[in-house]
């Protein structure tokens, strides 16, 4: 039986916050162990070894997480990035010790692509890359990881990103071909779903409390809306966690205080993601930075409309797909004007859209082009 392995920095564990980075991850092995033997090799807090009928889940221990801290420009994380480094390619020959694999996909390009290209050079197996914009906006921009990423790439058998402008730059850097594949991930259908007509709506924010994510940006834009916009608003959920915390509850309790319907929550599993979406009527996408965010595809799954500032390929989406409401710019006012604008619209006309949008985000469509990366 052919086997894959699937060598990633994101896979969800028993932490809070884990699950909406690595929970794609995770559906999409167990979607290709129905028909291959597929091995997740990924960094932990403690070496562990779970196995499930044809997927097995390899952990093994590293000295931090999560590994997105560690900077290569700071001295005092040299060790524990060289330590990190070594930890992976040792993993994945273990794995490839015990049982005969056919590729390797990385999920995603550094560290992950790195372990794939020295194991797979010492044992001839092919690998495969999937990029995110945290490996090319960023990590690309450093001159010395910029010739790495661009080994890592160039030997690949496949690249893969997961935005179409994403695709563009990697193929920038790699000067080879490089085609978009989304992330995705399956949501537990809770119910069927009518889009409402009239306000008041509610409103949910899901996301990391980054500057990256916007949320910063988000709750500015909510002290701009007028009371006539607020009484189109039944409820505002904002639901993560992360650096922004201390901000993110001095300004909701500003707003509760004035009398705006605010509501605060931790990060979410699944099945509360499922749920949240489906008692939403719009989603908030206040991205400074962003390709295509796994939260969109949970959204088109749920049925959910967005709004969404004007990053990444997210106006590309929105100007195909009829799903929702698009900021001019990306600043405060002008995301509190689209919110604005979204509150007085009637949600049925973004039914079309989000179906069409659906099948474009299918997991099983991704599944199909993984189980031929040997293949071709």
């Amino acid at each position: 039986m052919r086997h894959i392995v699937i060598v990633t920095t994101s896979y969800p564990d028993k932490i809070l916050g884990s699950e909406a980075a690595g929970s794609f991850v995770e559906d999409i092995a167990l979607e290709l162990s129905k028909y291959v033997l597929v091995t997740v090799v990924t960094p932990s807090r403690s070496n562990s070894l779970q196995q499930c009928g044809n997927l097995s889940v390899k952990r093994f221990e590293v000295p931090q997480l999560p590994l997105s801290l560690l900077k290569v420009g700071n001295p005092s994380h040299w060790i524990a990035i060289c330590k990190i480094l070594s930890k992976g390619q040792k993993a994945l020959i273990e794995v490839i010790n015990n049982q005969p694999v056919s590729h390797i996909l990385a999920l995603w390009v550094l560290p992950s692509g790195y372990w794939a290209l020295k194991v797979g050079e010492k044992y001839n197996i092919p690998y495969s890359t999937w990029s995110l914009g945290s490996d090319i906006w960023s990590l690309g921009k450093v001159p010395i990881i910029r010739n790495i990423l661009r080994k890592v790439l160039q030997n690949a058998q496949h690249c893969f990103a997961d935005g179409h402008l994403l695709s563009d730059a990697t193929q920038q850097i790699s000067k080879r071909p490089c085609k978009f594949l989304p992330s995705t991930r399956n949501l537990p259908v809770i119910d069927k779903r009518e889009l409402r007509t009239c306000p008041p709506y509610r409103l949910s924010f899901l996301g990391r409390w980054h500057v990256n994510k916007g949320v910063d940006l988000l709750l500015e834009s909510l002290h701009k809306l007028s009371d006539a916009d607020w009484k189109n608003i039944s409820v505002i959920k904002v639901c993560g966690g992360g650096p922004l915390e201390k901000l993110v509850r001095l300004e909701v309790n500003k707003l509760n205080l004035a009398g705006r319907p605010i509501e605060i929550y931790g990060f979410l599993g699944k099945s509360a993601v499922a749920k949240l979406l489906y008692e939403t009527d719009y989603l908030l996408l206040p991205s400074r930075i962003e390709s295509i965010p796994v939260v969109f595809s949970d959204a088109m799954r749920a049925k959910c409309p967005v709004i969404a500032t004007p990053v990444g390929d997210l106006p590309r989406i929105l100007s195909e797909f009829n799903v929702g409401c698009l900021s001019g710019k990306l600043s405060p006012a002008s995301y509190s004007l689209v919110i604005s604008k979204a509150l007085t619209v009637a949600l049925d006309q973004y039914i079309k859209g989000i179906e069409e949008a659906q099948s474009s985000f299918s997991i099983n469509d991704i599944v199909n082009k993984l189980l031929n990366l040997d293949k071709s």
